[in-house]
């Protein structure tokens, strides 16, 4: 149980590099044989690109993925030079001298990308990605403009090191849209001989080889959340989020809690008020749904969360474990990042990545 005691914010996020290491650790196991990148965008999934990238080095990661080129420049600053950086989200027009300068690669997605790209590479040349959209209608060259550009003598400026696509429904493992991709991008792969591929992401790599390729990209597993919906999660949690109990009160049957008072007590009630809200990236779509847990017991969410508090009912709960001080645990144990984003009516992914920065935070194992 965490100290919240002295805490300059009702809420204590922990995170554990260890597990983190350990989750790459196993999806380079499962990769059998493809290199291991690491998906470290949006602050690594809320983790802190700060922490969590040094720690994935050190775990024997060398490739890593980012959203953004101030995320990448984040990203350098925590990595040693030899670490290779790509930007996921396109290749923003004038900006080809922040990326050679930083050494960065930008994943170029379109014609007109290439063209700046190569352009601005003639005087010495530095590696970029191609991006092929196999079926996302995103970002991305088509799978004819892909087939095309391997003829194009552009490539020798553009100097791609690696040609990647992204899977629509790699959590779905007999979704047809996944064979089609993987036979599209095979077509791809083959006209780009000599140049790394990587299709896999966090759910592809348990796909087995078809998807691998050379490089496999996981984002969402390395931060805990389940590669593989409806088994087991084969990943270790990585985030804990415990809040202090700031005030507990009774109320008399009929009375009403929160905003707009949406939730009336069905009887005598045992409330518990947590400083902590959507302001700190707890959606606000938990509300009337969500739970945490004090002393080991469920407390339902009652009332609206509002922007720096949220109520609990802790009628259940032992009288010592929900009073003022107290924690409730809101990520953790039986409530994994999954658990958490079903009960708010979203996903996982958006739970890790609005974590909020007022957070106490409180890194282990790194």
């Amino acid at each position: 149980m965490t100290d919240l005691s002295r805490t300059p914010h009702g809420g204590r996020l922990t995170v554990d590099l260890g597990a983190l290491a350990a989750n790459w650790r196993r999806l380079a196991a499962e990769a059998a044989g493809a290199e291991t990148a690491a998906v470290i965008k949006a602050d690594a999934y809320g983790c802190g690109i700060p922490a969590a990238a040094p720690a994935l080095r050190a775990a024997g990661c060398r490739t890593f993925f980012v959203a953004h080129l101030s995320e990448a420049v984040s990203a350098r600053a925590a990595l040693p030079p030899d670490a290779v950086i790509y930007v996921l989200n396109g290749f923003p027009p004038g900006s080809a001298e922040a990326y050679r300068g930083a050494d960065l690669r930008p994943v170029l997605g379109s014609r007109d990308e290439v063209a700046e790209w190569a352009a601005a590479n003639r005087a010495g040349r530095r590696p970029a990605a191609l991006h092929v959209d196999t079926g996302m209608n995103r970002l991305g060259l088509s799978v004819p403009e892909a087939m095309a550009l391997a003829g194009d003598p552009v490539l020798a400026d553009v100097a791609p090191s690696l040609v990647m696509s992204h899977l629509v429904s790699a959590e779905v493992p007999d979704d047809p849209l996944t064979a089609r991709q993987v036979g599209d991008f095979a077509r791809v792969r083959a006209a780009y001989p000599g140049v790394a591929a990587s299709l896999a992401n966090s759910a592809g790599v348990f796909l087995g080889r078809g998807p691998r390729h050379d490089l496999v990209r996981p984002g969402y597993a390395l931060y805990g959340g389940n590669p593989t919906p409806g088994r087991p999660s084969p990943m270790r949690p990585v985030v804990r989020l415990e809040a202090e109990i700031a005030q507990v009160r009774e109320v008399a049957p009929g009375e009403s809690a929160g905003y707009n008072a949406r939730w009336t007590a069905p009887s005598r009630r045992r409330l518990a008020t947590l400083s902590l809200g959507y302001a700190d990236g707890f959606p606000r779509s938990a509300s009337g749904r969500g739970e945490a847990r004090v002393g080991g017991v469920a407390c339902p969410f009652v009332g609206t969360v509002s922007m720096d508090l949220i109520i609990l009912d802790v009628t259940d709960a032992p009288a010592e474990a929900a009073r003022r001080g107290a924690p409730a645990l809101l990520i953790g144990d039986a409530l994994d990042v999954d658990a958490v984003g079903r009960n708010a009516g979203t996903i996982g992914y958006e739970i890790l990545t609005g974590l909020g920065r007022r957070y106490a935070r409180e890194y282990r194992g790194g």
